[in-house]
């Protein structure tokens, strides 16, 4: 305006001056000359302020940012409501002006996108959301590293605002979101609350709905316990079940089980017979698709929130949720139901049980980083999020009769130690100690656990039908672990009980497959707690009192004179010599309690010995035998220093 103004005066004053002399042209020339080039320049001056500064508050159509547009429910911008600022000449020309450089600008976003590198990304935003972009792009690169990078730099940024936070959570693709809930230091507010859950049917219940999934299921051409499962779970109520079972018993995981009464039953709710057959069915992969297309993510997801204060169920819906996951097809059905953010949530919980079932799920979900499948029955302890420290080895833990993944390797038990439970130091007790202690111990372990189902009666069977021999859960177990990249690296087995014979089936069946070698190769040393090799007394006790207890198949397997048992050991000790394994042995001195009356001593020293390694007599009975008092007892320490030592040269490369 003060350019204009300045002319106009400067030609009224040409106007209504008197011609000048002839010797005042020339000056009157370069004077006329000196105002043009000035006010040529400061025209100049003016269209690059007005193209700056729509550079300044341009943002460029990115892929991105064209998404979020589409999203008013994060940003809104505002338009002033004062009239006098939308009018006038300068106003209009600096709107034309505007349109014209942002045609050129998106015309060569268009032409030329990788000229838009990242020092030239800095004027699509304000200064402040720069970084919220920069790394919502870089998570999108063609370059893996670039997009690891990514998500790694928005996993530990905490000094954000919470809606930066819920702007990567609504822009960020499938893959991001599963790699920043595998990231140990990612904040929940990346997460966005899973979409609402569509209501129950009109007079329908939860139960009615699981019945209903189930019947959608195919019934025909299926496993005996599936069937069983099955049919359980649509015919059967919790208070005819427990009528029909009545008086069964168990330790829980503790290892052994007991008669306590014969007329007591702990209830269950139909959910769980439901959740008990949808788990067998979601091992098959059409199963899966069935499942997904009839709502039962939606359905589980219902359930999981309804019983947040019954961890068993919570725990049984996410091995369905993790059986899924091992279909990459339904992934994006898993991601759109918002289980991503419910597992996030869930991993970083202080319950290794709770924690560990959500990170096989991620695991599962993840083909970024892990190229591993995760099948139900194996869960890795440790590392349970993305790392950046390489994993050099394994440790495998393969439990024993009646035993599970995570109970059968915790603390001893005491009245002290339940004290320091209650007080949450894991230092002093853990309910898991390979992955609270081991993982601290040796960071660049995979520490992975297993769980299958065991009996030590046939009426206690949790599938009548289902009688697996040792040769028959080793295949099962060793296909399993072999798909959880088992073999790719050196690796110890750890054992309890009738877990060793396992391992001993394992590698035996392992040296007879050309596609198993390298768990042979890669097989450094075994470590077993009071495993049963020349047979156990439990089984001859067993028998003996047959018309109570009515043995199952594995404890038979363990009785002295077991053929199948010592064709097994003969055929172990021969192969363990001649690949030299290093081999560890701990033996019970103290017998067990089952029960108030009956008082066996399960495993003695002569059945502990497998002929080869060190064995160590310890004064602890058949349960505590895998369960350090402390992390400084010598059972841990004598554990911890043989994985060290066996694994040394590993280690260190």
């Amino acid at each position: 305006m003060s350019l204009a103004a300045y002319c106009v005066i400067c030609c009224r004053r040409i106007g209504t001056s008197t011609p000048p002399p002839k010797s005042d042209t020339r000056w009157r020339d370069i004077r006329n000359i000196i105002k043009f080039t000035g006010s040529l320049i400061l025209g100049s001056l003016f269209l690059t302020y007005e193209v700056l500064a729509l550079k300044k508050s341009l943002t460029l159509d990115t892929q991105v940012v064209e998404r979020e547009k589409m999203k008013s429910y994060i940003y809104v911008n505002t338009v002033s409501l004062d009239k006098r600022e939308n009018h006038g000449v300068t106003f209009q020309a600096r709107k034309e002006l505007h349109k014209a450089v942002r045609k050129i600008l998106a015309a060569s976003a268009k032409i030329l996108q990788s000229s838009f590198a990242d020092p030239f990304s800095t004027v699509d935003v304000e200064d402040h959301e720069c970084a919220v972009w920069l790394l919502l792009r870089k998570s999108k690169s063609a370059d893996k590293a670039a997009r690891l990078e990514a998500v790694r730099e928005m996993s530990q940024t905490h000094h954000w605002h919470d809606y930066q936070y819920r702007i990567i959570a609504q822009a960020c693709d499938p893959r991001t979101l599963i790699g920043l809930a595998r990231s140990k230091e990612s904040d929940l507010r990346f997460f966005l609350p899973p979409p609402p859950l569509p209501s129950l049917k009109e007079d329908s219940s939860i139960e009615e709905e699981l019945r209903q999934l189930l019947v959608s299921l195919p019934q025909t051409e299926l496993d005996e316990c599936i069937q069983y499962f099955t049919s359980l779970a649509l015919s059967e109520s919790s208070q005819s079940l427990a009528a029909q079972k009545g008086g069964l018993w168990c330790f829980g995981g503790n290892g052994l089980p007991y008669a306590e009464s014969f007329g007591e039953v702990p209830s269950a709710t139909m959910e769980t017979f439901c959740l008990e057959a949808l788990i067998k069915h979601s091992e098959i992969s059409t199963h899966c698709d069935k499942i997904e297309a009839n709502g039962g993510l939606q359905l589980l997801q219902k359930l999981y929130q309804l019983h947040k204060d019954y961890p068993k169920v919570q725990r049984n819906v996410m091995r369905i949720i993790g059986n899924m996951a091992l279909n990459e097809h339904l992934h994006s059905s898993i991601v759109r139901s918002g289980w991503v953010s419910i597992m996030a949530e869930a991993v970083k919980s202080h319950h290794i049980m709770e924690a560990s079932h959500a990170a096989r799920t991620l695991a599962n979900l993840d083909r970024e980083t892990v190229q591993e499948k995760y099948q139900d029955g194996v869960y890795v302890l440790h590392p349970q999020c993305r790392a950046s420290q390489p994993i050099k080895a394994d440790v495998l833990f393969i439990h024993g009769l009646m035993g599970a993944a995570f109970k059968t390797w915790r603390q001893q038990d005491s009245e002290q130690m339940l004290t320091e439970k209650a007080l949450g130091d894991e230092d002093r007790y853990t309910t898991c100690w390979p992955k609270t202690w081991l993982a601290s111990d040796c960071p660049a372990l995979r520490i992975i656990s297993v769980e299958y189902d065991t009996s030590l009666s046939d009426w206690r069977a949790r599938c009548p039908m289902e009688r697996k021999s040792i040769a028959f859960r080793s295949n099962e177990l060793l296909m399993k672990l072999r798909a959880a990249g088992v073999g790719d690296r050196p690796m110890i087995w750890i054992s309890h009980s009738m877990g060793g014979l396992l391992v001993k089936k394992m590698l035996l069946e392992a040296s007879k497959k050309p596609e198993m070698s390298t768990v042979i190769n890669n097989t450094r040393g075994i470590i077993f707690y009071s495993v049963p090799h020349h047979g156990s007394h439990l089984a001859e006790y067993s028998v003996n009192i047959r018309y109570l207890l009515f043995p199952s198949l594995e404890v038979k397997e363990l009785s002295k004179d077991s053929p199948a048992l010592k064709t097994l050991q003969d055929d172990f000790l021969e192969f363990a010599k001649d690949k030299n394994f290093q081999v560890l042995n701990f033996v019970e001195t103290l017998p067990t309690y089952i029960g108030s009356m009956i008082k066996l001593h399960v495993v003695p020293v002569e059945s502990a010995d497998l002929g080869i390694g060190d064995l160590i007599p310890v004064d602890v009975n058949h349960l505590n035998i895998c369960k350090p008092k402390k992390k400084d007892a010598f059972l841990y320490q004598r554990t911890l220093q043989f994985i060290r030592e066996t694994l040394a040269k590993d280690l260190e490369n």
